[in-house]
């Protein structure tokens, strides 16, 4: 053969290697300097058979190498290590978590979070007596004289008024409060018999008055007990107590606004207040009315971000702020989207009212339980992996190694969330952010 002829075998022996596609002659191809690689800058073709072998051999090496590492990336993202795949239960992940936790097994509660207020509950009334004398309407029931008195006294809003003590003054009298359900309705004196009487005389003994049996019956010696209670209020002692003589109320109030002002005619509503403990008030949406129970706790989280724990009190009738009328809101409520609107109104007080600091009044966030799963294993959320195809899995680590494995989610409650899985027990080490 001629050196010409070598020369030309060796320029075509790549076309005819095997396994290799036009990708890979054309990378070996680009990859071939033209001058030889002894340095001496002669003809490729001039070059010795045995450097001519041994840059084939080079050019080749190079090739393979590259193919390797083709096949390698390749493997990489169908084990998911360059961001999961979704085939087998077990993957190489891509390099140590950040930081790790472990399986815990625990108690999950989910909940329903709804918007609430915090304030002092629902402002009551209090009205001036009618001019004759008659019962008045609400549950709370002003007085004081005649309808004509003038105002000589009035509290401030925010003070609290306690039994006994004065709510207001006509004609320079206290009116005084007295704790019950029963309003002062009719002229109480030697003879009379009844709830309203038991009401007074229970007052009475609580103020400090004595000489008398707590029963339904006005006696004479509910009447000096009277006297002696008339006197101390330095209004005119006549044994009786009539309507407007004291406001009647559940227990100690505080004063929300005044609506009469020291030298206005006693007439219309004196003042508004409400009870003297924060209490939290929520209007609860119909579908979430079964998370409400009597008795039941509930999470409050406050301005600040801290939280604390409030007992539902009270829950009351169904309203709805959505019913319209005419022909149009009859038919709504035929068809049951006017109930959307339907609210229950629940109210909850915090046992340890130190805890809600100096707000007075505030938006606040109730977190209702809805359901909860005892003994069950869970991770925080955070350690999940979505896997691309569909799917989670959660980084385990075993010593100095870290793989991803396949989970099944349960219930997501408290941060966390179920997980059930092969090689997975509490205490499995799992990868979580930083």
């Amino acid at each position: 053969m001629t050196s010409q002829e070598e020369g030309t075998v060796a320029r075509t022996a790549p076309e005819e290697a095997p396994g290799l596609d036009g990708g890979e002659l054309e990378l070996r191809t680009g990859a071939v300097p033209s001058p030889s690689f002894d340095g001496s800058g002669g003809d490729l073709d001039a070059a010795p058979a045995d450097s001519r072998r041994r840059r084939r051999g080079v050019r080749i090496a190079l090739v393979v190498a590259c193919a390797a590492v083709v096949a390698a990336a390749a493997a990489g993202a169908a084990l998911g290590v360059f961001g999961g795949g979704d085939e087998g239960t077990e993957a190489t992940a891509p390099s140590g978590p950040p930081a790790t936790t472990q399986v815990k097994r625990t108690t999950l509660t989910s909940s329903q979070a709804l918007d609430g207020q915090l304030g002092y509950g629902d402002t009551v009334a209090v009205q001036a007596p009618a001019a004759s004398g008659s019962a008045q309407s609400g549950q709370a029931q002003g007085g004081g004289g005649a309808a004509a008195g003038i105002v000589t006294w009035m509290p401030s809003d925010g003070d609290t008024i306690t039994r006994g003590k004065p709510v207001y003054k006509v004609n320079q009298q206290s009116v005084p409060l007295l704790y019950g359900s029963v309003p002062l309705y009719r002229t109480l004196k030697p003879g009379v018999s009844g709830s309203d009487v038991k009401m007074l005389e229970k007052n009475l003994k609580a103020l400090g008055y004595d000489g008398f049996t707590v029963d339904s019956d006005y006696t004479s010696d509910t009447a000096a007990a009277v006297e002696e209670w008339q006197d101390d209020l330095g209004r005119t002692e006549t044994g009786e107590v009539g309507p407007g003589d004291a406001v009647v109320a559940s227990g100690a109030r505080r004063v929300a606004k005044a609506g009469l002002a020291v030298g206005d005619s006693l007439t219309g509503d004196v003042l508004t207040w409400t009870g003297t403990d924060r209490v939290i008030s929520v209007d609860l949406p119909v579908q979430y009315a079964d998370l409400a129970k009597k008795g039941g706790k509930s999470t409050v989280t406050l301005p600040d971000n801290t939280t604390v724990t409030a007992v539902v009190t009270d829950i009351g009738t169904p309203t709805s702020s959505g019913d319209s009328g005419g022909e149009g809101g009859d038919q709504q409520k035929s068809s049951g989207s006017g109930s959307s609107n339907a609210t229950v109104p629940v109210e909850l007080k915090v046992e340890d009212a130190k805890k809600l600091g100096a707000y007075q009044a505030a938006s606040v966030s109730v977190e209702f339980a809805a359901e909860a799963r005892s003994n069950v294993l869970a991770v925080p959320i955070s350690a999940l992996f979505a896997r691309p195809g569909g799917g989670y899995a959660v980084e385990v680590v075993t010593g100095t190694k870290s793989e991803y494995r396949d989970v099944k989610l349960g219930m997501f409650g408290n941060g966390m969330v179920e997980v059930s899985g092969t090689g997975i027990t509490e205490g499995t080490v799992v990868g979580v952010p930083k």
